[in-house]
């Protein structure tokens, strides 16, 4: 295995607090999505709320598209950062179990800054 050159190092870097910076977003997005949602699945479901009801029929399709966005961000991050499957896993069903995502994004995203840290020490952060 060769030892990445300081500048490719860098650049890999770079792109993984991007990808950092783009999963905190949609962890955030999908988290407050899913909670609209919820309150859309109460108001049909169990207090038939019908003004409420029709007010977020919108929502359903809504997080679905924003879930798939947030896969992606999750694919994206987690192949970056070269965790193992159960980390993917966590942060696939973060997006579907409400006010997990806000938990999870909290500590992914410290795990993921302090190993960025180490290799920004590791590499020198280009600036």
């Amino acid at each position: 295995m060769t030892t990445p050159t300081t500048e490719t190092a860098r650049t890999a870097i770079r792109k993984a607090r991007g990808s950092l910076t783009r999963y905190r977003v949609m962890a955030i997005v999908t988290g407050v999505m899913l909670l609209v949602l919820c309150v859309e699945m109460i108001s049909k479901y169990l207090t038939h709320t019908d003004g409420l009801t029709d007010a977020l029929r919108w929502v359903p399709q809504v997080h679905g598209g924003i879930y798939i966005l947030y896969l992606v961000t999750v694919l994206d991050l987690w192949t970056k950062m070269r965790w193992g499957w159960g980390r993917l896993v966590a942060m696939v069903l973060a997006g579907v179990v409400p006010v997990m995502s806000f938990i999870l994004e909290r500590t992914v995203h410290q795990d993921a800054d302090a190993k960025l840290a180490g290799l920004e020490a590791q590499y020198g952060d280009g600036k």
